[in-house]
């Protein structure tokens, strides 16, 4: 009795999980987490705001502000494709989660200065026409703290990979600065999309600081004067 009730129950999530599925992920399981995924986004956290729909083919680099864990529920949530996300590596082999990390394409960075691997990691992705999801500033980094400019690696990634950057800006989370608590803390969540920054320009002499302040709602556009 047991097992029938625990086959329909898992039967039902499934079914759930892939009506609501919208990108392909590479297998039926992972497709039903991104279907629970979405729902839980936009019936629990209230998201809205803009698609972030990307062309079908070709590498992007996508670069968002971080406020919290639950971010990147956020961003898969209304993109139309894969995201293959860098996560700090201590994150990434989480008990009872690295199972998930790997699945999904996760790419571990190792913080403590050793970023070599995920760094050929991510341009080999790139280069293979995927999407490489970051957040810049490196760390949970609140639109009131003092510096903006973001680190150099996602200009890097950019201008060796030949790949633009779709900058996106989260509003509207609760419980920010949290990792655990604002995936539970109901918010009303917004993602914005700002206009694409191609590869070419991210040489300009000051585009960390003024990548910076667009994700952190300092400033509206990019400026190459």
């Amino acid at each position: 009795m047991a097992l029938l009730l625990a086959a329909a129950l898992f039967t039902a999530w499934l079914a759930f999980g892939l009506h609501r599925n919208e990108v392909n992920w590479g297998s039926w399981w992972t497709n039903a987490i991104d279907g629970w995924v979405r729902w839980f986004a936009r019936w629990y956290h209230r998201l809205d705001g803009d698609r972030i729909e990307l062309p079908e083919q070709g590498g992007i680099l996508l670069a968002a502000n971080h406020l919290s864990g639950l971010d990147p529920f956020l961003l898969i949530s209304m993109c139309n494709r894969p995201l293959r996300f860098l996560i700090a590596e201590e994150e990434y082999n989480r008990f009872g989660l690295r199972w998930l990390f790997r699945a999904a394409g996760c790419i571990p960075v190792d913080r403590g200065g050793r970023t070599d691997a995920a760094f050929r990691s991510a341009v080999r992705a790139l280069r293979n026409g995927e999407v490489i999801a970051l957040f810049p500033h490196g760390r949970i980094y609140l639109d009131d703290q003092p510096e903006s400019r973001v680190k150099p690696g996602v200009l890097r990634l950019a201008q060796l990979s030949r790949c633009p950057i779709v900058p996106v800006r989260l509003q509207g989370v609760k419980g920010v600065g949290t990792v655990v608590s604002s995936v539970f803390l109901r918010s009303h969540a917004n993602v914005k999309v700002m206009p694409t920054i191609d590869a070419e320009i991210t040489e300009h002499h000051d585009m960390r600081q003024q990548l910076g302040e667009l994700l952190l709602g300092r400033r509206l556009e990019i400026s190459l004067e």
